[in-house]
C-alpha cells in the first residue's frame, strides 16, 4: 500500500512540474546536464574550470527552471556570472532601456554545416555555425601552404618535382600533369597551386620548404597554433583525405587573415588566368580561378573580392574562403561542409556583414510589460520565433515574443545558454552541480571537444577533471 501510495504521489508531483513548465516547442525545458535538478544551483565564469567564483553555491537567476527565480525576467545580473557580455547594450538594460531604438540586422539563414564571417581587421567573429567544430577542410588547406610558402621563399625559387611528389595521389585528384624532374618557379608553382588547385604543386612546393610533406605539415601545425588555432591539425600540404587532417570555421578564418594580409597570396589568389610553361609531359597552359565568385561575368559575382580559394572531396564536401573588402572593411567568410549552397552562403554571409558594419539603424526598440522584455522591429511586429543581433549582440525570442533568458535546446539539437540580458553566451563557462559546461564562439554547448583554453569536455558537455 505504501509503495503504491508513493507512486501516485511521485505522478503527481510530474505532472504538477509539468503543467508548471512554458512550452518552447522545439526547446527544450531542462538543463542540458545529467543530475540536474529544477532548482539546482548554477554560476556561470569566463575564467574556465577551476577559476575563482564566488557564488558557487548561490541560486543564479539566470536559470529559467529555478523555483528562487519566479519572475525569470532577465532584467536582474546574477552575481554569479562574470562573463562578458555581448554586445554593447546588454540587450534590455539600463543602457538600453525601454523604448530605446537600437540597431538590428537579421541573421542570414546559412544552409552550409559550418560558417564564420570574419571582421580581418579585428579577428572578431560577426557570424558563426558550429565555428568550433572540426571538419575536413579540403582544398582550402592551400591557402596555409601558400602562406607559409610566400613567408618562407622567393618567387624566382626553382622547385624541382621528385617522384614522391608527383605520384601516389587519390585517384581522381586534381593535377598539373607533371611529372618526376619537372621544373617551375614558385611564383609559377603558387599560381598552379591556387588557380588549378594542383595537388602534386602542393606536395612539390611543402617538400621545396622544408624538406619533405610531414616537415611541412609540422611547419603548417606550428604556423597555425601561432595564428591562434586551437582545432586544427594538418598532415598534408593539398587537403586530401585523412581522418588526422582538420580544422574549424573559425580556424580557417584565422588562417585566412593571415594568408591575405601577405601581398603575394592575395595577388596570386584573386588572379583569374595564368599560363603555366611547358613542362616534360605537357605544353603550355593556361590555368583558372575556380572561385565563381571573382568573374564580373558570373551570376555569382560579389564586387570586392581580393581573394579566395575552393575546396571538395567527398568527406569534406563543398568548401570555401572568400575574402572581401569594401570602404575600408575587410571580411572574411568560410564555409564548411556545403552541400552546393557554398556561393549563396558566402553572399548571404557578406551582405549580413557590411549591414552591420554599416550601422543600419532603424526604429526598432525594446518593450517591457510587467517583468518580461519584448523586441518590436522596425515593421512595428514584436519578434517571435527567431534570432535577431541587435547591437551586437545575439538574442532568441519565443514563440510567445518573450526574450530568451536561460537554457534552449533547439531543432539543430544544440543548446544555448542566454544570459540574464537575454544576450547569448559565448566563449563562456556554466558550471551546474559542479560541472562545467562550456558554450563555444558560435554559443552552442561544446561536446566531445577541447575547448579554447585547452580542457576536455565529454558527450554530455561535461568538463572532464
Amino acid at each position: 500500500m505504501r509503495k503504491r501510495y508513493s507512486r501516485l504521489w511521485s505522478a503527481a508531483l510530474v505532472i504538477s512540474l509539468l503543467t508548471a513548465i512554458p512550452s518552447y516547442g522545439v526547446v527544450a525545458t531542462v538543463p542540458p546536464f545529467q543530475g540536474v535538478q529544477n532548482g539546482s544551483s548554477q554560476t556561470g565564469s569566463s575564467g574556465g574550470p577551476g577559476a575563482a567564483d564566488n557564488s558557487d553555491n548561490q541560486n543564479n537567476s539566470d536559470n529559467p527552471n529555478n523555483p528562487n527565480n519566479p519572475n525569470n525576467s532577465g532584467n536582474s545580473n546574477s552575481s554569479g556570472l562574470t562573463g562578458p557580455e555581448s554586445g554593447t547594450s546588454s540587450g534590455p538594460s539600463q543602457v538600453a532601456g525601454t523604448g530605446a531604438s537600437v540597431q538590428t540586422v537579421a541573421q542570414p539563414e546559412i544552409q552550409s554545416e559550418g560558417a564564420v564571417l570574419m571582421d580581418a581587421a579585428t579577428g572578431t567573429v560577426l557570424y558563426s555555425k558550429n565555428g568550433d567544430q572540426r571538419f575536413y577542410p579540403a582544398s582550402i588547406t592551400k591557402l596555409m601552404t601558400a602562406l607559409i610558402v610566400a613567408e618562407k621563399c622567393s618567387l624566382d625559387d626553382t622547385v624541382t618535382y621528385s617522384k614522391q611528389a608527383t605520384t601516389n595521389l587519390e585517384s581522381g585528384a586534381v593535377s598539373l600533369g607533371l611529372v618526376e624532374g619537372d621544373k617551375l618557379t614558385v611564383r609559377q608553382s603558387l599560381y598552379g597551386l591556387m588557380l588549378r588547385s594542383a595537388n602534386e604543386v602542393a606536395n612539390g612546393l611543402a617538400e621545396h620548404v622544408s624538406g619533405s610533406q610531414s616537415a611541412f605539415a609540422d611547419l603548417m601545425n606550428s604556423r597555425a597554433a601561432q595564428l591562434g588555432c586551437t582545432g586544427t591539425h594538418f598532415v598534408n600540404a593539398n587537403g586530401l583525405n585523412n581522418s588526422n587532417h582538420y580544422t574549424t570555421p573559425k580556424d580557417m578564418a584565422l588562417i585566412a587573415k593571415a594568408a591575405f594580409q601577405n601581398s603575394t597570396v592575395r595577388t596570386v589568389s584573386s588572379t583569374l588566368s595564368y599560363e603555366i610553361p611547358a613542362t616534360k609531359n605537357a605544353a603550355a597552359r593556361k590555368v583558372s580561378m575556380g572561385h565563381k565568385m571573382l568573374y564580373p561575368s558570373d551570376a555569382r559575382y560579389y564586387s570586392g573580392i581580393i581573394g579566395g580559394k575552393t575546396g571538395y572531396t567527398s568527406l569534406a564536401g563543398n568548401t570555401l574562403v572568400t575574402a572581401v573588402e569594401k570602404d575600408g572593411v575587410r571580411l572574411i567568410a568560410v564555409i564548411m561542409k556545403s552541400k552546393s549552397t557554398h556561393y549563396a552562403d558566402t553572399k548571404a554571409l557578406f551582405d549580413y556583414g557590411f549591414a552591420l558594419k554599416n550601422g543600419n539603424s532603424s526604429t526598432a526598440k525594446w518593450e517591457k510589460s510587467g517583468s518580461t522584455w519584448y523586441f518590436t522591429k522596425e515593421n512595428g511586429t514584436k519578434a517571435s520565433n527567431e534570432w535577431l543581433k541587435i547591437d551586437g549582440a545575439d538574442y532568441w525570442f519565443d514563440s510567445n515574443g518573450e526574450m530568451a533568458t536561460g537554457w534552449r535546446q533547439f531543432s539543430n539539437g544544440s543548446w544555448y545558454y542566454f544570459r540574464s540580458s537575454g544576450a547569448m553566451a559565448t566563449n563562456y563557462w556554466a558550471q551546474a552541480n559542479n560541472q562545467w559546461f562550456y558554450l563555444s564562439a558560435d554559443g552552442t554547448m561544446l561536446k566531445n571537444g577541447v575547448t579554447p583554453d585547452g580542457y576536455t569536455v565529454d558527450s554530455n558537455g561535461v568538463w572532464l577533471q
